[in-house]
């Protein structure tokens, strides 16, 4: 884990997992409490927190596609995978974790 924040990327992966953490907290437990329990209050601090860490995700992506030099469509897979649910841990896997050189021969 502390490797992970030696490096740009690694520390993009953390952000990415707290991101889609927060996506599927709202998803699956802040929206069943506010609309099936008239409890919205977890949903507000929930989405707050949400908010922030989609906006930063966002920032850190940018960054991140500058300093390793991704490609659009890499770059737009990785925006996507954030409004997608379960996307950032797909995408831990397909995006994240692929070396460059294998970047060419599956998102042309």
């Amino acid at each position: 884990m502390l490797s992970l924040l030696q490096t740009k990327l690694g520390r993009f992966r953390i952000l990415a997992f707290l991101e889609g953490l927060s996506f599927l907290t709202i998803l699956f437990v802040t929206m069943p409490l506010k609309y099936l329990y008239q409890n919205p209050e977890p949903n507000k601090i929930v989405g707050l927190v949400h908010g922030l860490l989609f906006l930063l995700y966002l920032v850190e992506l940018f960054q991140v596609k500058m300093e390793y030099q991704w490609k659009l469509k890499k770059t737009f897979y990785a925006a996507l995978a954030s409004v997608l649910p379960f996307g950032t841990f797909v995408a831990e896997k397909y995006l994240y974790l692929k070396p460059d050189h294998d970047e060419s021969e599956n998102l042309k």
